[in-house]
């Protein structure tokens, strides 16, 4: 079901960082700009040093910062769980283009490999295959960005993405390290 793993989250964590990024540098020379306004205003927390989005773009695809503010700005909330899901998907489909898992790239392999599917011809292999792949990709993509809506909403310590992250490459650690072990036998013996 994870066919794309953890790389829409990673691209569109990369996007909204960017967006943060451009909205404070133009907020902080421009702030009574109403395009740098729409793009994002932002306060600085006393004491922390560190700014937080308080409308704009870049509010609505902040996660909520705490349960109230989820049922104070239920918009805010729901704004961001659709951009995050949809965000997620789209970069999913996108990846698997890109990445070199499409359906017509998954063809080729099995072909390469002279594996074929009972009943199909070569040639209807890739629009069989294309009924399949993107949407498992895009429903992946959403998958994973609902965890990470979820763990934002709950009030994870750190971030939901962060936490997603930090799971599946601990995780992948444990496959290669089982894989290696699997092969050589632990430690030699």
């Amino acid at each position: 079901m994870f066919y794309t793993s953890n790389i829409p989250i990673i691209l569109q964590t990369a996007l909204v960082s960017n967006l943060y990024f451009f909205s404070q540098l133009l907020y902080k020379r421009y702030s009574t700009n109403f395009l740098v306004r729409m793009l994002g205003a932002w306060h600085e927390i006393p004491g922390s040093g560190q700014s937080v989005p308080v409308s704009g773009l870049a509010y609505y695809v902040s996660p909520p910062r705490s349960l109230g503010e989820i049922v104070g700005d239920p918009f805010h909330a729901i704004f961001y769980m659709a951009f995050i899901l949809s965000a997620c998907a789209l970069f999913s489909k996108t990846w698997i283009e890109v990445s070199g898992s499409s359906a017509r790239d998954v063809a080729k392999q099995l072909r390469d490999q002279q594996m074929f599917m009972k009943g199909h011809r070569e040639s209807s292999l890739v629009h069989t295959l294309n009924r399949y792949i993107p949407t498992a990709a895009a429903f992946g993509g959403m998958c994973i960005g609902g965890l990470t809506v979820f763990a934002d909403f709950l009030g994870a310590i750190g971030s939901g993405t962060g936490i997603l992250l930090a799971v599946t490459i601990i995780y992948q650690y444990f496959e290669i390290f089982y894989k290696e072990k699997a092969d050589i036998g632990f430690f030699g013996f």
